[in-house]
């Protein structure tokens, strides 16, 4: 039950989105070309924003580039 205390959890680093071409997924609803989101968790695969609508998601590492 760690994800529920993610949103109040200090951010491990910061990571800029630089695209949102998905090809199974709608991403680009809640995810901006350009913009810098702060990084909750993170796995192998995945990392875990807070993203546009302000909750915690998982999305691949490979729509971000570290800053």
């Amino acid at each position: 039950m760690i994800h529920q205390n993610w949103e109040n959890k200090q951010s491990i680093k910061k990571v800029k989105c630089i695209h949102t071409d998905a090809s199974k997924y709608i991403v680009n609803r809640v995810l901006t070309v350009g913009k810098e989101y702060e990084v909750k968790n993170e796995t192998e695969e995945f990392y875990f924003v807070i993203d546009n609508s302000g909750k915690v998601g998982g999305f691949y590492k490979d729509y971000f580039q570290t800053i």
